[in-house]
Parts: C-alpha cells; sequence; structure tokens
C-alpha cells in the first residue's frame, strides 16, 4: 500500500464516535481533529486553519513540520532508530555533551518523558539520603502546593495538588507539600519534619509553576531556597519540563532565578515533540549505579538524533533571542487587554513564551470558556486551571502571528464582556 493512499484511508476512515469507542477516556478532549500543521499553523479535517498557541503543550519547539527536525527524522530513521543500552549510543553521547555543555550539568540520564524524568530525579535523591545523608532510613522530599510533577503514582504524589491524587491511594509515602514562593513555610517544613530517622533530603520544585497557573518564582526566594540547600546538604531539584529548553527565554528556567540546582529535569521541548525525558545531575549526588535505573527506549538514537538538531537549531537561529522579543510583546498586548477589561481580567504573569493571564476570581467565567471561544475563531489556547489562560506558543513564533493571536483573542472576548 502507497503512502498516499494509507494517508487517504486514515482520513476517510476517521470518525470521532468510532475513536471514543476504542480509546480509553482519559483526556477531555476538544471537538475537532488536528490532520496536519506547518509552523504555528494547524489545519482540523475540515480544512479550518487554526494559529498554534498550545505548541503540543509547550512541546512543539520548533512548531510543525521545521525543516531541521524533518531532516534529522529521515537521515536518523534510514541510519539507526533503536538498539539498546547494553551497547553504546553515539547520538545519545553527543546529545549528553551538548546539554552538559549548555548547562550546570555533569551527568544525563534520558527516558521517554517529564514524568519518567522526575521519577528518576525521585530515585537518585533517595539513594542519594540512603547512601550520602549519613544512610538515611526516611528520607522526605518537600514540593509546593499547586506543583505538577506527573501521573505515575511517585510524581502524582509529588504534585501538590488533590485533585490529580483522588481514588489513587495509598499514595507514596515521603513527600511533604509547602506553599511555593514561601520560605517561612520551607523552613518550618524542615525544622517539623527533621527528627530521628526521618529527614528532608530533597526540595522539589518549579522555577515557574506551569499548571499551577503559569507562577513564576521569586528571585529572592529561590536565592534563600539555595542557602538553605548548601547549609544543610538537602538536594534542590527543579522541574524543568515544562520551563526547560528556551521557553523562558534563557536556555534553562533556573537561569532566570540566578541559582543552580543540584538535579533538574526536562522533556516536553527537548526534542520538539519527539518523545524523550532527561534527568541531569552534578557530579556530587551522580550516585546511580548500573541495575539502579533503565529505560528500553530511553536515549536511543532516533530520539537523540532529533534531539541534537533541534538543541542545535535553538542556537545557531537564535532563538532565544526571538521568545525574548515575542514574549515581550505578548505581554504587552495581554497587559492591554486586561487594562481594557478590568472586570475579566486582574494579572499577566510569565516569562518569555509561557504566560498566564488570570480571570477574575468573581465572576463566573473560566479559562474553558474563552478558550472555546477562540478556538471557534481560529486560535488554539490551554487553561492553566479554572482560572488562568496559558499561551505557549512555538518559539519560532512571529511579531505578525502574536499581534494575529491578540487580535483573536480580543474577538472571542468581546463576546463575555
Amino acid at each position: 500500500m502507497s503512502t498516499a493512499t494509507l494517508d487517504a484511508n486514515v482520513n476517510i476512515g476517521f470518525n470521532q464516535d468510532t475513536f471514543n469507542t476504542y480509546v480509553m477516556n482519559t483526556y477531555g478532549r476538544f471537538p475537532i481533529t488536528i490532520e496536519k500543521g506547518e509552523g504555528c499553523k494547524l489545519w482540523d479535517t475540515n480544512g479550518k486553519e487554526y494559529l498554534d498557541f498550545v505548541a503540543g503543550i509547550a512541546t512543539c519547539t520548533l512548531g510543525h513540520a521545521h525543516p531541521a527536525m524533518i531532516e534529522a527524522v529521515t537521515k536518523q530513521i534510514k541510519k539507526l532508530h533503536h538498539i539498546s543500552n547494553f551497547y553504546y549510543i553515539p547520538e545519545q553521547g553527543a546529545l549528553a555533551k551538548w546539554i552538559v555543555d549548555h548547562s550546570c550539568a555533569d551527568k544525563v540520564f534520558f527516558c521517554n518523558s517529564g514524568a519518567e524524568a522526575n521519577e528518576a530525579a525521585i530515585k537518585l535523591v533517595r539513594k542519594y539520603a540512603h547512601t550520602v545523608l549519613e544512610f538515611l532510613e526516611q528520607p522526605v522530599i518537600l514540593t509546593a502546593k499547586s506543583s505538577f510533577h506527573g501521573r505515575t503514582l511517585a510524581t502524582v504524589t509529588a504534585t501538590g495538588q488533590p485533585k490529580y491524587q483522588k481514588h489513587f491511594q495509598p499514595l507514596v509515602p515521603g513527600f511533604e507539600y509547602v506553599t511555593y514562593n514561601d520560605i517561612t513555610a520551607i523552613e518550618e517544613a524542615i525544622t517539623n519534619i527533621d527528627e530521628g530517622d526521618r529527614r528532608v533530603a530533597a526540595i522539589m520544585i518549579e522555577p515557574l509553576q506551569g499548571e499551577g497557573g503559569v507562577r513564576p518564582g521569586d528571585l529572592d526566594y529561590f536565592l534563600r531556597l539555595r542557602k538553605i540547600c548548601d547549609e544543610t546538604g538537602i538536594l534542590l531539584v527543579f522541574d524543568e519540563v515544562q520551563t526547560g529548553v528556551g521557553r523562558t527565554g534563557k536556555m534553562w528556567g533556573y537561569e532566570n532565578l540566578g541559582v543552580e540546582p543540584d538535579i533538574f529535569t526536562s522533556a516536553k521541548g527537548l526534542a520538539g515533540g519527539i518523545p524523550i525525558g532527561a534527568m541531569m545531575c552534578k557530579a556530587k549526588c551522580d550516585v546511580f549505579e548500573p541495575g539502579n535505573h533503565a529505560s528500553t527506549f530511553g536515549g536511543n538514537p532516533f530520539v537523540c538524533g532529533t534531539s541534537l538538531a533541534v538543541l542545535q537549531t535553538l542556537e545557531e537561529e537564535n532563538i532565544l533571542q526571538n521568545v525574548q522579543g515575542r514574549g515581550e510583546q505578548l505581554r504587552t498586548r495581554l497587559r492591554a487587554i486586561t487594562k481594557k477589561y478590568p472586570q475579566l481580567f486582574t494579572e499577566v504573569r510569565g516569562w518569555g513564551l509561557i504566560n498566564g493571564m488570570e480571570i477574575n476570581a468573581d465572576i463566573e467565567l473560566t479559562s474553558i470558556d474563552i478558550v472555546k471561544k477562540a478556538m471557534e475563531k481560529g486560535l488554539l489556547l490551554a487553561p492553566a486551571g479554572p482560572k488562568v489562560i496559558r499561551f505557549v506558543p512555538p518559539l519560532i513564533v512571529s511579531a505578525t502571528e502574536i499581534d494575529q493571536a491578540m487580535n483573536i483573542l480580543e474577538e472571542a472576548i468581546a463576546f463575555f464582556k
């Protein structure tokens, strides 16, 4: 069967009801079916065009069908796509070197997703606690309320949002929660927890809370966190699944805060939409040994070759500069809209091209209401909780596309004024 015939059969045979018959109902899907994309645009099966400000939830770094990705994917699939980590993989080594050369990390472990990267970080913390921190028997990891770290049992326990944990008890022990950007809460938690064999081994936190409402970390708070960890031997772990790989205007989110983590994780944008995850650490906490952790698909030639092409394109085409410029443009427009509709919106916040617009808590309007109306008019947006609209376009978005998106947004908002 030719590729053209296969494509035709897929398109003719697709039906949303049939899809729902066979696919588990784990997502609240919008009723559109996306067929193709190019740059910052997507088209559904009816031919309708959308401006994509979701980017696969901050994942499609270079947008859709980028020439560098097409070339990398084609080249690698013709050469070698998968082998086992029983053997050395040149592409994996090259990608790890690029990450180390462009970050504070000394070592890299590869997996397939953000949740897996965070699982690896949790396991590394626990081994470090058991083998380095006076052979600590009951290590505790502090995480923030309103955080999001994944959907596996350990990472959903680390996630400081009860709604994600409901009906999945018993949760994994060894986690406690504190208020984000509140240093007193951290200090009190450490004092209250540290007794006998139970002790805080790590603080796991997002430089900017994405799912928690696009809330950037406070500079002073993170400087104090680093100082506390240095003084106590606690490991500082950053979840950079959403903030890494240029999304904030810096290569890594921690660069906005003037501190370096001991461990940090990445996924989403790392290969521009090809599944990959990575856990990075400094040499002092590189305590994994053969057999401690593994991943069948992690770091295979296909994904590492693609990821390396994405990262090199970011660097060679000065895309971080575009993220900074377009981010400022986007926030300027969003703040003007907020000023125009003060009864609807209260705040705009974010870094680079991860931004949130908060809806007035005293009105019934929700983020989903505006997302749906914008979608009708050809703009794709994402909610970040019931009262925050999230804007995470591809990092290659143009000034013209920012203006187009904001014009569509204003049309959508006018429906609710």
